[in-house]
């Protein structure tokens, strides 16, 4: 069967802003991915999760639907996980994203950092523990590397590993760390006494000294939480340490393919605004005409298009270095620092077309608003993409 002989029954929908047809680009594998995370969206995500967002709660429910559709794991083969290409990975972000940004950012902490450390950098026996049951979401995961003082220069972290006799002893704080307060595992990211280079451990929940707090007042992502974390004297044993995490770099590797996936939420959000727009303009009456027949509206609406379609080709061409072992982190940081910067636009320009109805969550619109902020600042935020991948054209550091 073709991609574009597949039932689905808000087909058109799914297509509408396919204005260059990459769907053609599509395996049977990837539709079918994509598909089935469009359908979970439409029938219950969008219908449920502005409660969600507005109490700040977390939306269990949906959430544990992840692993029933599969998507836990994302592109890890083997341990219970769905081994996905790189398309299809992007794909099930993005209609996630379309739905909704805390959503898509636990699918984010939960695979691509939690799991993806484990599964790139941990021994046998960790993955044998944690994989399974993180796919299966019998367990949750969280990934500690930013500190208070330390976000964009994330390199310079605090946080200490003592080696004290076989074990290793952890000292410091991490903030922003999504899942942080709820997760059975943590990747907590350390700088050794011994060689002075970071390094990964796991950090189960009920290791003594170890602490973790809800943040509050967040105008952004409210249905997921990240948490303040406090590591005072936490003693783990050695086989805690995850064996392929000796160096930052090591904590790069998880981070290339996380960055990748931003691209694709940020084209996700975009989506979201562009559609309803179009929807609301040709609805909306003003002035006797609907608002799609005036100029400036057709003006922005082809504009937002342009941008998305762009957007589109960015997430698709990622995906084909990744399948070809071309992906570098400067790759991934240029679309990220690129699709948010658009889709931060595009959004605002929906809003602004839906006038004072574009601050209603009904509408939706004001809740992308929001958590494109979220996309735009973490994995490196668009100044510090540009400062690296300024580096990599020049030759010349801008910052040390």
């Amino acid at each position: 069967m073709t991609a574009t002989a597949m039932p689905y029954e808000n087909l058109g929908d799914a297509l509408a802003t396919d204005y260059f047809y990459v769907r053609e680009e599509f395996s049977d594998e990837q539709w079918q991915h994509f598909l089935a995370t469009r359908r979970f969206v439409d029938t219950e995500v969008l219908p449920a999760i502005n409660s969600y967002w507005e109490a700040a709660e977390l939306p269990w429910p949906l959430m544990r639907r992840l692993p029933e559709l599969g998507l836990l794991g994302e592109d890890i083969a083997g341990y219970g996980c769905p081994g996905m290409t790189p398309l299809a990975r992007g794909l099930v972000n993005m209609e996630l994203h379309r739905g909704d940004g805390s959503l898509g950012t636990f699918l984010g902490v939960q695979s691509g950092l939690a799991m993806k450390s484990i599964a790139l950098l941990g021994s046998d026996a960790q993955k044998q523990r944690w994989l399974p049951a993180l796919a299966h979401l019998d367990a949750i995961g969280a990934f500690a590397l930013t500190e208070p003082m330390h976000g964009s220069d994330s390199v310079s972290l605090e946080t200490t590993a003592r080696r004290d006799g076989s074990d290793w002893v952890l000292d410091g704080a991490k903030r922003w760390i999504g899942n942080g307060s709820i997760a059975d595992v943590v990747v907590v990211w350390a700088r050794s006494d011994q060689d002075g280079q970071v390094k990964g451990f796991l950090v189960e929940k009920d290791t003594p000294g170890f602490t973790a707090k809800t943040m509050e007042g967040k105008g952004a992502a409210r249905a997921i939480w990240q948490a303040d974390i406090t590591l005072a004297g936490a003693r783990l044993p050695d086989e805690a340490r995850l064996p392929e995490a000796e160096r930052f770099v090591d904590a790069g590797r998880v981070l290339v393919t996380t960055r990748t996936t931003c691209a694709w939420a940020a084209l996700g959000h975009a989506v979201s605004a562009y559609d309803t727009a179009l929807t609301y303009t040709k609805q909306r009456r003003q002035f006797g005409q609907p608002l799609c027949s005036f100029q400036i509206v057709q003006d922005r609406l082809v504009k937002m298009l342009a941008e998305v379609t762009s957007m589109q080709l960015y997430c698709m061409q990622l995906a084909r270095l990744e399948d070809t072992g071309r992906l570098t982190d400067t790759i991934a940081g240029l679309a990220k620092l690129n699709n948010t910067r658009k889709a931060r636009q595009v959004i605002a320009d929906a809003r602004d077309l839906l006038g004072g109805n574009g601050i209603l969550l009904d509408n939706h619109i004001i809740r992308h608003m929001g958590d494109i902020e979220v996309i735009h600042t973490y994995e490196g935020t668009e100044t510090m993409q540009t400062l690296i991948v300024g580096r990599d054209i020049t030759g010349v550091g801008a910052f040390t």
